[in-house]
């Protein structure tokens, strides 16, 4: 089964394809803004929209971008993440307390929070104009990027619904809120919202529980490059031990190698490439389904 060429535009629900195509989107809101127009424009959108803001995080000035393109059937809305070491520093920092998250619902990394708030007007304007034609609507994002993507995709559907998005497509997402607003977002986008881990990526298990936590919406990569809905434990540690020892050479940077988005596409990729052809008991939309559990 081959890569798919070109993005559905009337994509609905969950589809492995589509997962690709906003890994894709992810990949693309790092780029410059020419490349991106080049590449939106290629894909069949034709109007688009940069986002970017500055904003004060814990630390040093930061700044958030995204792009929100729209043709007449479809509006994606992806969010730039950012670079490992800066990730790193905002997922280690105990001492800002939580914030209240959208419509006051539960509680909010703060810098996440300062960072969506500095580009969620702009966001929530482009998308207003652009949506005119019922056009489906889909958050997505990498590292940084997908923490803002469930946020924002959160703060639309409890603040005001009729923007709601269709469906919200993360990459190595770190863990964003309290249990009050997961169990709101598990309602808002119950099959709708997809959250995809590669392996030993490291960012998804920080910032530490139980402060913080996931929504329910798991897609695990394994070692093997086979996708799960959920891993159980022993299956889990099994896994991650084998990633490890994938490269002898450097083993303990797997944590940070596995949370590049160029692997996130490189491994849905390979899932297309090595399926067995529709009729042999798979899919390119199918997962595997064993006991629930959340990296």
């Amino acid at each position: 089964m081959s890569v798919p060429s070109t993005i559905d535009h009337q994509a609905v629900g969950w589809s492995l394809a589509h997962a690709y195509w906003l890994a894709k989107a992810s990949d693309l809101a790092y780029k410059d803004e020419v490349t991106i127009e080049e590449q939106v424009r290629a894909w069949g959108f034709g109007r688009l929209r940069h986002h970017r803001t500055r904003f004060s995080p814990p630390f040093s000035l930061q700044d958030t971008q995204a792009f929100t393109a729209a043709s007449d059937r479809m509006i994606i809305i992806a969010f730039r993440g950012t670079e490992p070491a800066q990730i790193k520093d905002w997922l280690s920092d105990a001492t800002t307390p939580p914030v209240p998250g959208p419509a006051r619902t539960g509680y909010i990394h703060h810098g996440f929070g300062e960072a969506l708030d500095s580009v969620y007007p702009e966001v929530r304007s482009s998308l207003a104009e652009f949506r005119d034609n019922g056009q489906s609507v889909w958050f997505t994002g990498h590292s940084l990027g997908g923490a803002l993507a469930i946020l924002a995709g959160a703060r639309m559907y409890l603040e005001e619904p009729r923007l709601a998005a269709d469906g919200v497509y993360t990459y190595g997402q770190p863990r964003v809120c309290d249990r009050l607003l997961a169990a709101a977002c598990n309602k808002g986008f119950k099959d709708r919202m997809y959250r995809f881990v590669n392996n030993n990526d490291i960012v998804p298990h920080l910032p530490p529980e139980p402060v913080f936590t996931h929504a329910d919406a798991l897609r695990y990569i394994d070692a093997r490059g086979k996708l799960h809905e959920s891993m159980p434990l022993l299956g889990k540690l099994a896994d991650r031990a084998r990633g490890l020892t994938a490269d002898m050479l450097a083993p303990a940077s797997d944590g940070m190698r596995d949370h590049f988005i160029n692997n996130y596409v490189t491994a849905l990729e390979k899932y297309f490439t090595s399926a067995p052809p529709a009729g042999e008991n798979s899919s390119a939309q199918s997962v595997v389904r064993p006991t629930p559990s959340s990296p």
